[in-house]
């Protein structure tokens, strides 16, 4: 079993962030019979299911549909949102399960200081009334060393916009049962165009995770944007058969032996944090 799926079901995205890598597929979503048959697929591999690796799962207009599908086959629905379309969605988002979002505050890089101020307004009263209702809800600041000043900001409105504990842990802090911020560092993508590093290289794709693109390719990761390492297509043949294929099975022996053997996973810095 794998600890968690990523499935895109969409790679369309409403902003243009400065840390996000980007892709160069066309843009595509996945209709419901398609999320349908990966449901299917992905049944006996894993209860987690992650609505990301390109694009804002936010745009679909069927994502209401899709976490009450999920939901009916017994997964547990995990979202990360640039949070820029929840005050048009949060109804719809708080009548269906849904275990988890995480809210990537880090996202909002534009707009006067007003602009931000209501965005955040908009993200806590959706956490507010999320958490209460058995959500778990982490706003995410993955901009350490890149936000100038920003996280402080962020940090001294949720402060007074919640009561809680305030525990701070390893990885961020707690405010109450089921809301909690989390930090993590700007990290740099696999990209086929980056410097080269050594060979020795540990990774958890394909042993606790996988990646389903909005057009079926299964890649071993969510960060393999583009689909560079595809190892098949989910709507052309079993997912059993593509997870064992040959490379996958390269893939994971050489992770397994810390060393990467595709050069794009040697040119990944986010995998250099193992």
């Amino acid at each position: 079993m794998y600890s968690r799926v990523y499935v895109e079901i969409t790679n369309i995205c409403n902003m243009n962030c400065s840390f996000c890598h980007g892709h160069s597929r066309a843009p595509r979503r996945m209709t419901a019979e398609e999320f349908l048959h990966v449901l299917s697929e992905i049944s006996p591999h894993t209860s987690y299911l992650y609505y990301h690796l390109m694009g804002e799962p936010l745009t679909h207009p069927n994502l209401p549909q899709f976490l009450q599908m999920a939901h009916e086959r017994g997964f547990r629905s995990v979202i990360t949102t640039n949070g820029t379309l929840l005050k048009k969605r949060s109804d719809e988002l708080l009548s269906v399960p849904l275990y988890k979002i995480n809210l990537s505050v880090h996202s909002f890089e534009e707009g006067t200081e007003e602009t931000f101020l209501r965005y955040l307004s908009e993200l806590s009263d959706f956490a507010d009334k999320a958490s209460a209702e058995g959500t778990i809800v982490v706003f995410r600041l993955w901009n350490r060393g890149f936000d100038e000043g920003k996280n402080e900001k962020i940090l001294s409105f949720l402060k007074a916009r919640f009561l809680g504990e305030w525990a701070e842990n390893t990885r961020g802090i707690r405010i109450h049962d089921k809301l909690h911020i989390e930090w993590g560092e700007r990290f740099s993508w696999p990209d086929r165009e980056a410097l080269e590093g050594d060979n020795e290289v540990f990774c958890y794709a394909l042993s606790d995770h996988f990646g389903i693109l909005s057009d079926g390719t299964v890649v071993p990761c969510c960060l393999d944007s583009d689909g560079v390492l595809s190892l098949g297509n989910i709507f052309e043949e079993p997912l059993t058969k593509i997870l064992t294929s040959r490379r996958a099975e390269k893939i994971r022996e050489g992770f397994s032996r810390r060393c990467a053997e595709e050069d794009l996973c040697r040119r990944c810095g986010y995998a250099r944090r193992f």
